[in-house]
């Protein structure tokens, strides 16, 4: 079969396409000289492997060889994998929104030969449908206007593009907190105001936040979690663990293999958008341990082991690092993989059937698509009771028809795997790895971390604008690194320290960071998307929201704010802090669409604590400490003198362990017992 000039790339998505009739460019010089050299219009179609309507798209117009006659007679076709390159699709999305109001995947924008966007959208069908144009449509109508009335499409590019740049520029003008001090930029009653804000879209019967489609929007869950630790405040636990809840039992958890899809397209968590991204676990791993931690919930140590499992098991490198995906579609049909007659069920299970089918709602009509989604409205210890049955016996007999129906589904065809690893996404995983570790305690947890490090730091590390390179394939590390990727590096260097007490990872993440600064720092205290040498894109953004994962700004600001205290940095503090005051009356007004900035804000407003365990042999009572809930605290462990850090100086070290509570490098008298720790956290909170 004939290829493009896609043939040679090594994203699953961009070689999905590499068979089209369409003649797909990568982006770069190449495809860019060629519009500039024929005066043609560029199109551009930013997608990615897991995504269902890239698909389709890719089916109805992509693949038809007239539709792909009109593309490249008309235009310079570029495939782009937002993965690979978030910084373009962070641009041209933001264009998109500006058009139109909202923005989606496939992403088709027409650009100049100069590559300024003048106009796009979304999925479109080959005939008209959904109150859109066709394909062809579109395509024969851009061009029209581009021939014919080249003037006010030069306008409306430089408009656009204008628009974006102001967009961009946000910072030392941005909204502040009003009358707030110059030191102490927040008080608690702004974080009761954010609360009572993020509470107003809270949906109190079926958790998370909004309607459909409903993401699990970690972060905000996050801040629930840790604004209950500071204020007690039991409607913050309430709907953070109703949130978790609902999400594990629901269909968007996978209740045979573990993991979670990336949304539901319901407002109960039933039926997911089937792609299993690696970010999302990881962020989700990471919630329900703090969740574990703070109630001890058995099924939340389950949701914990179970997705770890699958993570480990589908979305593992053999040498060492974490695939980026596993798509919606099996056999061109999405769900088909996850999905069950009940024919089927009472095939496999016989006389286990009825159980099973009653716990997880499977009936003959089914709940999509004539097919049943598994899912449960309750834990198997409160169905048990509900039913007057053994709870043992329970649990144990679902555990039994959950494996013999895992093992059956894996003889099916699977979903495609998108085998690129990004190294931002295999940071979330290291942390995800400490946190489970410190809840779970479980060894294989850290080593699997400790693993995963070594393996970023000795397969994506190169110099220069490649300090770190952003996606690995096959051992072929490309594109720069973004901010992303280093804060979320940083991120899990701190947490690696914690679970480990190995220090050298403090001595990278304080490299890393002054890196960072000289590399992506603007002059008002944020961060550039970009590498400041980067110079294929029309202009460098600076990410402030928290989407689906955190923004760059909102991590790297958190990690200052931490290093700054582990290595004596108070200016590294004040712009941490000044980064936050910038943007607090937004985060406090509109706090779902920045809920890692709001736990920044909980850090900032209520300190950040200094613990220091001493010792010939801390990891028994490091490990009982990490067991514990407590946020926004450096910990840092010696087992010998080490005046590198200000906080290990001058600690006396003895054969029995020695407990440290301090702040702002004052301890407290040592004590030898966890226990006694929490203890005077207590006082020290006075709840």
């Amino acid at each position: 079969m004939p290829s493009n000039h896609l043939i040679n790339e090594t994203s699953p998505y961009l070689l999905q396409h590499a068979h089209n009739p369409v003649d797909w460019y990568p982006w770069g010089e190449t495809a860019l000289q060629k519009a500039r050299a024929e005066d043609k219009p560029i199109l551009i179609s930013i997608g990615y492997s897991a995504c269902h309507w890239c698909h389709v798209m890719e089916r109805e117009s992509f693949e038809d060889p007239s539709t792909a006659e009109l593309m490249n007679r008309l235009f310079v076709n570029i495939k782009i994998d937002r993965e690979e390159r978030p910084d373009l699709d962070h641009i041209y999305m933001d264009a998109v929104q500006a058009m139109t109001g909202s923005g989606g995947w496939p992403l088709n924008v027409f650009l100049t030969p100069e590559g300024k966007p003048f106009y796009g959208g979304t999925y479109y069908p080959p005939q008209p449908a959904f109150n859109r144009p066709s394909w062809k449509n579109l395509l024969a109508n851009v061009s029209e206007a581009f021939r014919n009335r080249r003037k006010e499409i030069e306008d409306q590019s430089e408009n656009l593009t204008a628009h974006i740049i102001r967009s961009n520029a946000f910072g030392i003008t941005g909204p502040g907190i009003a009358g707030a001090g110059t030191n102490e930029p927040f008080a608690t009653e702004h974080l009761h105001s954010l609360f009572n804000n993020l509470m107003k879209s809270a949906d109190r019967q079926e958790g998370g936040f909004g309607g459909a489609p409903k993401f699990p929007q970690t972060h905000c869950i996050r801040f629930l979690l840790q604004y209950y630790y500071y204020t007690r405040h039991e409607a913050a636990l309430k709907q953070a663990c109703l949130s978790l809840d609902k999400m594990i039992l629901g269909g968007i958890y996978d209740q045979l293999g573990g993991g979670f899809a990336r949304y539901s397209t319901d407002a109960r968590w039933l039926v997911p958008h089937f792609e299993k991204m690696l970010y999302d676990n990881a962020l989700l791993v990471t919630v329900i341990s703090e969740a574990y931690q703070l109630t001890g919930k058995e099924h939340y140590r389950r949701a914990i082991s179970e997705t770890m499992e699958f993570i480990s098991r589908e979305l593992r490198a053999v040498d060492g690092g974490f695939y980026a995906a596993l798509d919606a579609d099996s056999e061109g049909v999405e769900g088909k993989y996850y999905v069950w007659e009940k024919s089927d069920i009472v095939s496999l299970l016989k006389e286990d059937a009825a159980l099973f089918c009653a716990y997880y709602n499977v009936t003959e009509r089914g709940n999509w698509e004539e097919k049943n989604i598994l899912h449960a409205v309750t834990t198997p210890e409160a169905f048990a009771a509900q039913q007057g049955m053994d709870p043992v016996l329970v649990k144990n007999k679902l555990a039994e028809c959950r494996t013999k129906l895992f093992e059956a589904r894996n003889g099916r065809i699977r979903p495609g795997l998108d085998d690129k690893i990004l190294l931002g996404w295999n940071a979330l995983v290291i942390t995800a790895c400490c946190k489970a570790f410190a809840a779970l305690g479980t060894p294989e947890y850290r080593v699997l971390a400790i693993g995963s490090m070594n393996f970023l730091w000795e397969r994506m590390k190169g110099e220069g604008i490649f300090h770190f390179y952003h996606t690995c394939k096959h051992n072929r590390a490309s594109q720069p690194g973004f901010l992303d990727d280093y804060a979320y590096l940083l991120e899990a260097l701190l947490n690696l320290q914690e679970i480990t007490g190995n220090s050298e990872y403090l001595v990278k993440a304080k490299d890393l960071a002054e890196w960072v600064m000289v590399h992506f720092s603007d002059e008002d205290g944020f961060f550039f998307y970009t590498h400041k040498d980067q110079r294929d894109i029309i202009l460098r953004k600076k990410e402030i929201y928290d989407g689906a994962t955190a923004s760059g700004n909102a991590v790297m600001s958190f990690n200052i704010l931490f290093l700054s205290v582990i290595f004596d940095r108070p200016e590294w503090r004040e712009r941490a802090l000044a980064n936050a005051r910038n943007l607090g009356q937004t985060v406090i007004q509109y706090p779902s669409s920045f809920g890692y900035w709001a736990t920044l804000l909980l850090a900032i407003t209520y300190g950040t604590l200094e613990v220091v365990i001493t010792g010939r042999e801390p990891d028994e009572i490091r490990k009982e400490f990490l067991h514990n809930f407590i946020p926004n605290r450096v910990l840092q462990s010696a087992t010998s003198q080490n005046s590198q850090f200000p906080l290990l100086k001058d600690k006396p070290l003895t054969e029995s362990t020695l407990i440290f509570l301090c702040k702002d490098y004052s301890c407290q008298n040592p004590v030898t017992e966890v226990h006694e720790l929490t203890a005077l956290l207590e006082n020290l909170h006075n709840y």
